[in-house]
């Protein structure tokens, strides 16, 4: 009995450590939910573009290219699309799963102040991560499956300070809240079918982060913008005193915009790095019952982000937009059924209709394709999962603009 004991606490690190990283495989699993304009061009060069307030929440220092007062409100979806194919349980084939994701809505404000011409402020409030995958009851492998249900949100103050014509810096403020829930239970094949592994319902927390931000602007229709975000450690809690710790990574951006001259043609593009290296361990406090504080070294892969995109000003009413990203994973050595991950490419359209000289609409729209990724997960039971995982996802975003 103290064998199955002992055996039954590592299996239950094991898989509650690999939902663990599938809550950090969300933020991992990076979807960009700024705004409906950002979709709209793969956020090609959304740190600098600057036309619209959201870009308060890409780089602080472009507020300092308003001068009146600017707000941006709405929303985005997200779906995802994962598939669980050639799977095999203990040795023996299993179903394929093709509806274990889910769609989630992210709302958005964003508001730009010019206090003179040389200071500006600005709040900001938006999704940074957000997945679910949630598989069927009758699924085999249920210690590896289950329910997985992740979402933060960014409250954001910041200020802008334009030194001269061509250099503006800025820094902002970062109150992150995380909220999760987790399920898995042990499946019939295992010495302990049934068994309840992890039930955790909305555990949530708060962290505090800042950016930095600078702009150069060469003249009107070319400008570059650089910003750096630092990102917290998250611990969470449920309402029964389990705790979660989890780091979540500092991002950097470089983006570019650039107006042919004489011609309605603009191009953009943004290189962004997401330091995932900086997951190195997850760490488990209070747990219930019978198991001890434990915690899970990670070796985690730094992520990035190419995007090019274009705009065409078509006339005083219409505004065109594409854009094309290669989004690389966060994950190397480590994977997961319940939340996969892989290299992406992102296909971007969107458009501005303009309602009169002070407002405008916005729509994007991102279908993101992932690839096929062979995943094995193991328990310390000796209970094992493959299969290939395949994760592609649908972004459409409505957005108001107003100018006061």
């Amino acid at each position: 009995m103290i064998k199955n004991t002992h055996l039954l606490k590592q299996s239950v690190l094991v898989v509650t450590i690999s939902l663990a990283s599938g809550h950090a495989m969300a933020a991992g699993f990076q979807i960009n939910a700024q705004s409906a304009t950002g979709i709209g061009r793969a956020f090609a060069g959304d740190a600098v573009i600057a036309d619209n307030a959201s870009v308060v929440a890409r780089n602080s220092a472009a507020m300092a290219l308003f001068d009146e007062t600017s707000m941006s409100l709405g929303f985005e979806t997200i779906t995802s699309l994962i598939e669980v194919k050639d799977a095999s349980y203990n040795g023996g084939a299993i179903g394929t799963v093709d509806d274990v994701g889910g769609t989630s809505i992210a709302p958005n404000f964003h508001l730009i102040v010019p206090i003179d011409d040389k200071f500006a402020v600005g709040v900001t409030a938006y999704s940074n991560f957000g997945t679910k995958t949630e598989f069927p009851d009758s699924y085999e492998a249920t210690e590896f499956g289950g329910l997985t249900d992740v979402k933060s949100y960014n409250l954001g103050v910041a200020g802008s300070y334009r030194i001269n014509e061509q250099l503006s810096v800025g820094a902002g403020l970062d109150l992150i809240y995380g909220q999760g829930s987790m399920k898995r239970i042990f499946s019939g094949d295992t010495p302990f079918p049934g068994q309840t592994i992890l039930d955790v319902d909305k555990a949530d927390g708060w962290g505090v982060g800042f950016n930095l931000g600078t702009t150069y602007e060469l003249n009107e229709n070319n400008r570059f913008g650089l910003s750096y975000r630092y990102s917290p450690t998250m611990d969470t809690e449920d309402d029964k005193g389990q705790k979660i710790s989890l780091p979540l990574p500092d991002i950097a951006e470089f983006s570019g915009y650039h107006r042919i001259e004489d011609t309605k043609f603009a191009v953009h593009y943004s290189i962004q790095w997401i330091g995932w290296s900086a997951f190195d361990k997850i760490t488990f406090n209070d747990l219930e019952g019978p198991f001890a504080p434990a915690e899970k070294d990670y070796a985690w892969q730094d992520g990035w982000h190419f995007a090019l995109g274009g705009t065409y000003y078509l006339n005083d009413t219409w505004t065109l937009r594409a854009g094309y990203m290669y989004d690389t994973a966060a994950q190397d050595e480590v994977t997961s059924i319940s939340v996969p991950d892989s290299d992406r490419q992102w296909f971007s359209a969107g458009f501005t209709y303009a309602l009169n000289e002070k407002s405008d609409i916005d729509f994007g729209f991102t279908y993101l394709l992932g690839k096929d990724v062979a995943v094995t997960e193991t328990t310390e039971l000796g209970t094992s999962v493959s299969a290939t995982t395949h994760a592609d996802a649908i972004l459409m975003g409505l957005q108001y603009n107003r100018s006061f």
